[in-house]
């Protein structure tokens, strides 16, 4: 395996807007790299900047990285509807397709973990490699007679969607607390906090509802069944907001090809809190 402990030299990113399928325009920053693709998709609700800790270790490991941000987060255009998974995937695809992506790995953290699954099911497995299922939502969250294992009760998420609603502010400073906390901890800086929760700040409020909705809501088990690559599900144990036996655990389970790492005393912002081991367990992946 290469050395991933120092970043890659000279490595500037390209910075593309394109249209999606849906006429959509997405910031899409491609930073580089000779080797296999590796398309990074960012959580809810931060940006692609949230990569930072992933990017350059992944180019001097040998590979060739891409980010962009989600419509209505970042630098990509807030059109007034479409924030659901069909849309979701099909901007994922108009990116491989803009950029001739070919034999890609997808690593799809928290939500973006969703359009992986989705993806799969609608757009097929022509250009992957693998993919990797990271802190993510599938197979669903939303608990139910039909889905009684999922982690997310319906008091509890109208709970955090009033919360958005009615005082941003305020929501995005607990939430970000504890997207970055495992046991009630902190597992970051004052600082890292500052700077994840200065992305969140940044989202779109129509944008932000409409993607909770989705990533609450929706049940992905009938995609995972599309994924016939090899795939690599990366969790903390100690992920307070998508929780690795309702969500990690289920994943793992149902996937006929799949791997775990999971990451002890991490929490959900496992690739902020414990990078050199959340960058170790993706890299390993990736060289088989």
């Amino acid at each position: 395996m290469s050395d991933t402990s120092e970043p890659a030299e000279n490595a500037v990113p390209s910075k593309y807007t394109v249209e999606s399928s849906n006429e959509v325009h997405l910031h899409i920053e491609d930073h580089g790299g000779e080797g296999r693709p590796v398309v990074l998709i960012h959580g809810w609700p931060l940006t692609s900047e949230s990569w930072d800790a992933q990017v350059d270790v992944l180019i001097a490991a040998g590979f060739h990285v891409v980010t962009y941000d989600r419509r209505g987060f970042g630098g990509s255009a807030t059109p007034e509807s479409g924030y659901d998974y069909d849309a979701f995937a099909d901007d994922l695809h108009s990116v491989l397709e803009d950029l001739d992506l070919q034999d890609a790995t997808l690593v799809g953290f928290s939500m973006g973990g969703g359009e992986v699954a989705r993806y799969a099911s609608r757009h097929g497995m022509q250009r992957l490699h693998s993919v990797v299922f990271a802190s993510a939502v599938p197979p669903a969250l939303m608990q139910s007679e039909q889905n009684p294992d999922g982690p997310l009760d319906e008091e509890t998420f109208q709970q955090m969607r009033d919360g958005l609603e009615q005082d941003r502010e305020s929501f995005y400073d607990q939430f970000v607390t504890n997207f970055l906390s495992a046991q009630g901890e902190l597992m970051v800086s004052e600082g890292e906090h500052a700077e994840v929760l200065a992305l969140a700040r940044q989202a779109d409020q129509r944008a932000a509802l409409g993607a909770m909705d989705a990533w609450a809501r929706t049940d992905f088990r009938s995609d995972l069944e599309s994924v016939t690559v090899p795939a690599l599900i990366l969790h903390g144990d100690s992920d307070a907001v998508v929780p690795f036996e309702g969500s990690g655990r289920r994943t793992h389970e149902a996937l006929r090809d799949a791997e775990l790492v999971l990451i002890e005393g991490a929490p959900h912002g496992v690739n902020v809190s414990h990078p050199d081991e959340f960058n170790r367990g993706l890299i390993e992946f990736l060289v088989r």
